[in-house]
This record gives C-alpha cells, structure tokens and sequence, in this order.
C-alpha cells in the first residue's frame, strides 16, 4: 500500500480541486492544479485560495519539488507561479500541451514573442515517463481526449489523479469539443485508466454534484467504482456509444465561464501576458472563435 499522503483543497467558485500529496519519509511534496482565484467581473485576481497549499505545506514541513498541471485548464486560471514563488519547485506538464499552445496563439493571435514550444514550464512529461516525489513512484499517463495534453499521474501504481478526464461516477466524463478535443481519444484514455486495478484510488479535479442530489462534493472514488457505476463508461458501454452521448452532450452545453483568460494565462504555465508600455496587463476576449 502506497504510504503518500494526499490533501484536497476545494476551490468552491470553480468546484476545483487542487492536491497535496507528499511522502511522509523525505518529507517531499508535489501540488497538482493549484487555482488562482480571478473576478471575471472586476478583472482582479487574488491568491488567497493558493495560500492554503502554501500554509499547509509549511505548517507541515514539506519541502516542494513539483507543481503538476494535468492539462491547460479551461474554467480556472493556475497558481503555478505564485506556488512557485513562495516555495519553489519545478512546474510541469504533459509535452503535448505544444500542441494547445500553437491552436491558442493563432486564436488569441498572441504576441510573436510567444512561442508554442512548451519553454514556459519547467518539464514536460512524456507518456510513461517516470519520476518521484521524495520515495513515491510516479508515472505519466497521457489522456487526451479532453484536451491533446491531458496527463493522469499515477503515484506507486495506486493513486491516479486524472484531472479533467473522469468525474466521479454519478457525474461522467469530461467534454470534448474544446479544440483539440476528441470524443473518441477520450473513451481510448480512459480504457487505460481502468485498465489500473479495481482498488486504484482515482482523484478528480472537478466534482459537479448532479442537481437534487443531497450529497456535497467528493474527490475520490476507485478504478472499480467507475468500471460498475460511472454513468458514462461502465463496462458494457461501448466506444460507439460513448461518442454518440458526448457529442451530443457537449453541443448542448455552453463555454465554461473563465476559458478566455484561463487558457491564455495557463499555457503560459500560469504567468500574466507581459504588460504594455504603460506596464499594464491585459487579457484578449476574441469575438466568434469558440
């Protein structure tokens, strides 16, 4: 049994949440989707909901090797840097997200400066890459479907944090028509997923509890839970079907709220755009794109 420790920060706004998981030997920590909180209203963002990792990480005595995004995300911006700036450690990422970069600078037709190269984050991980968090275990999973560069990390082959790509059972799976995105790759991903043992512990990133339902938000279920429950992809869905249902959900449902800014704030690997001559910054609002 993996010995990692895992502790899950909700942000309630986006219904996000971002992890802790350290190894209580060495002490050594890795943050996954930290949040940074942003008004769409009023254009400010604040890192008060970011200062939870960091208290906790130094109430704790935890020494902060990665910061771990799972995929560009598309309904909050990152708190990478901030986590970065207060703690250290290296911020990464799964080596599709070129592949993101280069269809959003030709959306939001960003300054040339910016190059889709990944150069922004400090690693890019390759499917089936591994590395450690202090003694724990990590490997890559790339998931897309979702986005192109979706990642799950599996710690000690049994803890999968999946990010955007499954919901607990009762909820699904994730949307597929951003671009990039892909019905049919995501049901491929997520075989491999539950290709994992039943007793794997999946942790989400969003948990959205369906309407009329009395229970609060939760953040992990198992490899086996899905496999029986998921409302989504139970044994006996077949790929087919599975496209068919999210395709037809998904032209149902409307842009997240926060994609505009997250997406050109997190394939920056959470930095700002740089500020104009006046020092000020900006984000761009494209009209007729999405």
């Amino acid at each position: 049994m993996s010995n990692a420790v895992v502790k899950a920060f909700l942000d309630d706004d986006s219904e996000t949440f971002s992890y802790v998981v350290f190894c209580p030997d060495s002490k050594q920590a890795a943050v996954i989707d930290p949040v940074l909180d942003f008004d769409y209203k009023s254009g400010r963002t604040s890192t008060k909901g970011a200062q939870r990792l960091v208290d906790y990480i130094v109430e704790h005595k935890l020494q902060l090797q990665w910061i771990l995004e799972t995929h560009a995300h598309a309904d909050h911006l990152s708190a990478a840097p901030f986590i970065k700036q207060q703690l250290g450690g290296l911020i990464g990422i799964g080596e599709h997200i070129r592949e993101v970069q280069k269809i959003f600078k030709e959306v939001f037709n960003l300054e040339k400066e910016f190059l889709p190269n990944g150069a922004q984050f400090d690693r890019l991980f390759a499917d089936d890459e591994r590395f450690q968090i202090g003694h724990l275990q990590v490997r890559v999973l790339h998931t897309p479907g979702h986005t192109p560069a979706d990642l799950a990390y599996i710690v000690d082959e049994q803890l999968a944090f999946v990010g955007d790509t499954l919901f607990m059972p009762d909820v699904g799976t994730a949307r597929c028509d951003f671009p990039g995105g892909s019905a049919a790759i995501l049901y491929t991903s997520i075989e491999k997923i539950l290709a994992l043992p039943e007793t794997t512990q999946i942790y989400v990133c969003h948990d959205y509890p369906p309407e009329g339902s009395d229970r609060g938000h939760e953040y992990m279920t198992t490899v086996g839970a899905q496999k029986r429950h998921s409302k989504h992809v139970k044994e006996g869905i077949s790929q087919a079907e599975f496209v068919t249902m999210r395709e037809a959900r998904d032209a149902t449902l409307p842009m997240p709220r926060l994609i505009l800014p997250s997406i050109q704030v997190n394939i920056r690997a959470g930095n700002l755009p740089p500020a104009d001559d006046s020092g000020k910054v900006y984000l761009k609002l494209p009209l007729n794109l999405l």
